[in-house]
């Protein structure tokens, strides 16, 4: 070989061993290359996320009255519990909680919590916050059950309860608020956004005290949408992003988003007069539980947009799993048997449905009908405003009624089994074995199981499903949507847009 080629021959021999030393140093032993790793950065958005308000109505928790404020403020408060999808208490402020006795409750909250303007968040302030929601519109009801409450410490606050409820903590979801406000008069929350305003609009910021919050939509801008339809209209052409809809006056067809069914804990049920006439017989009013098709009235009546109630509590719910004592089906056979056991002849058989102006609950009415006819029963539908139809429940002037009552956090059914409560109607709760089974639950002299059997043998009235509501959004808004009732931006922090 001369020279020239030898010369040649070497230089490639030591370009392919520099490129083989290369390569081997950035190996792992076992022939596993390293990857190197790079950082993204989250590309932030002020303007494209917006949500609708009501200018008119206040934004202080306390004080607002619609729906629309209240979502809004779901982002700048805090609570002490939220309630998960399963409506179980999930802390936010909270971190522990005890019963001293039945009727004391102690709830312990972080040390060196502060609000948006940076100012300490104690058990001072869940006290001042305890009795303005307490007379407030939003959470008067509720919060009935809960006496007073009282600052044991800096960040220890003692409940005092107006009856036995091993449940009471899961009301405690009312919003804190500093006891003033910020130098623009905007209320002031620990949340994950604050308030702000210029250049004519209002907006949510982030909270700068909030540090390990970091989501793509900085700025929220906030639109002034005063009507449901309204909300609608700037649902479908984009001018709001995102929107949630009770769904208390019907659904609504007409909205082009996404769309994600919530659970709520609204209760639409059968009332039954116990007093007189063939519903005075409890074998009359299994019957009609057990004519009743639950299913077919959640698909039909309410356009899927609810639960069959197979408890008297919310299915969804521990309690409401563990409790499952009603089809959601009919049983015709069964419901047959009962009246017959009832010793009523066919000629008996006749029912009145009182029923408000609701389109949902006129539809459950008209279905309710054609089931309690398929089994015996001569049904008559009697459709009224909403004063007359108040008016002849509350004088127990009924045979049967379709009604909604929200039931609160802690599943407490009061409402139903004391002489004061807004659903007893056509109840004597003085006599009734349920009545008398539930206080005992409540005062822990007995087990659920008890209260569970008493109301299946005396079914003073017929759950018939849950309702739900509805979060919409934008179809080029992403991410997993976990919103739910009363925790609407579960993780905002997650979304974003194309």
């Amino acid at each position: 070989m001369n020279k020239k080629l030898l010369a040649v021959f070497l230089s490639v021999v030591v370009i392919i061993c520099t490129l083989s030393a290369c390569a081997n140093s950035n190996s792992q032993p076992g022939g596993h290359q390293l990857v190197t790793q790079t950082t993204t950065q989250i590309v932030t958005d002020e303007a494209s996320f917006k949500l609708s308000y009501t200018q008119s109505d206040s934004l202080n928790p306390f004080e607002s009255d619609t729906l629309n404020n209240q979502v809004v403020q779901n982002l700048i408060f805090e609570s002490l519990f939220v309630l998960d999808e399963s409506f179980e208490a999930q802390p936010q402020l909270a971190t522990s909680y005890t019963y001293q006795d039945n009727k004391t409750l102690t709830v312990t909250i972080e040390s060196g919590i502060v609000f948006s303007d940076g100012s300490a968040l104690d058990a001072n302030s869940v006290v001042y916050s305890f009795e303005q929601a307490k007379k407030s519109y939003r959470w008067g009801n509720s919060l009935r059950g809960i006496s007073s409450a009282s600052a044991v410490s800096s960040n220890v606050i003692q409940f005092s309860l107006a009856y036995a409820n091993p449940n009471a903590h899961k009301l405690l979801t009312f919003a804190v608020a500093k006891d003033k406000t910020d130098k623009k008069g905007y209320p002031i929350g620990s949340g994950r956004y604050k308030l702000g305003d210029g250049d004519g609009t209002v907006f949510l910021e982030v909270n700068p005290n909030k540090e390990d919050f970091s989501p793509r939509f900085t700025k929220i801008q906030l639109i002034n949408i005063a009507t449901a339809q309204s909300l609608e209209n700037a649902i479908n052409i984009g001018n709001v992003s995102y929107a949630y809809r009770d769904l208390s006056e019907g659904t609504s067809a007409k909205i082009q988003c996404n769309k994600k069914a919530v659970n709520l804990n609204n209760l639409v049920y059968i009332g039954i007069n116990n007093t007189r006439g063939i519903t005075a017989n409890e074998y009359i009013r299994k019957a009609i539980s057990l004519a009743a098709d639950r299913d077919a009235l959640v698909k039909s009546a309410y356009q899927g947009y609810a639960r069959s109630a197979v408890s008297v509590f919310n299915g969804v719910s521990s309690i409401g799993k563990q409790t499952a004592v009603f089809g959601k089906s009919a049983d015709t056979s069964a419901a047959k048997q009962a009246i017959a056991q009832s010793g009523y002849d066919e000629k008996s058989l006749k029912l009145d449905i009182l029923v408000n102006t609701n389109p949902n609950r006129v539809a459950a009415a008209r279905l309710l009908k054609q089931q309690l006819e398929a089994v015996g029963f001569t049904v008559s539908i009697n459709k009224q405003g909403n004063k007359a139809y108040q008016n002849k429940i509350k004088s127990n002037s009924f045979d049967l009624y379709i009604g909604e009552t929200k039931i609160p956090g802690d599943m407490n059914l009061n409402s139903f089994f004391t002489a004061k409560g807004a659903t007893h109607y056509g109840i004597n709760v003085k006599k009734s074995p349920t009545a008398k089974a539930y206080t005992g639950y409540l005062s822990g002299n007995n087990e659920i199981g008890s209260f569970v059997l008493a109301f299946s043998q005396e079914m003073p009235f017929v759950p018939l499903l849950y309702r739900q509501g509805m979060i919409c959004y934008s179809k080029s808004l992403h991410g997993d949507m976990q919103g739910y009732v009363d925790n609407y931006f579960s993780n905002i922090q997650d979304w974003y847009y194309n």
